[in-house]
C-alpha cells in the first residue's frame, strides 16, 4: 500500500492530500529513508512523520484497504511521539 494511503486509512492523518504534501515536503520517512507519496509500506515497516514541531514514529502492524474508525489504531503501534522545543 502507498504510504499516503496508509496514513489516511489508519487515520494517522485525516486527509490523503495532507499525507501526500508531507511526503513531497520530505517529512515522511520509512525505515529511516525519505519516502515519496507512492512509496510502498508493508507490515513491520517503521514510519516517521514530521508535522510542524511534532514527530510521530509508528510501526506498521497490518495493511487494510478499508477500516472502521474504531479499528484504525490496530493497524499500527506508536513507537515514539514528541515535540521539538523551539
Amino acid at each position: 500500500m502507498r504510504v499516503d494511503k496508509f496514513l489516511k486509512v489508519s487515520r494517522i492523518l485525516k486527509r490523503r492530500t495532507t499525507a501526500k504534501d508531507l511526503a513531497k515536503g520530505e517529512r515522511v520517512y520509512i525505515n529511516g529513508r525519505q519516502a515519496k507519496p507512492a512509496s510502498e509500506v508493508k507490515a513491520g515497516d517503521e514510519i516517521h512523520v514530521v508535522f510542524g514541531n511534532r514527530h510521530l514514529e509508528v510501526r506498521v502492524l497490518d495493511i487494510k484497504e478499508h477500516t472502521r474508525k474504531e479499528e484504525a489504531s490496530s493497524m499500527y503501534e506508536i513507537l515514539k511521539e514528541y515535540r521539538e522545543e523551539e
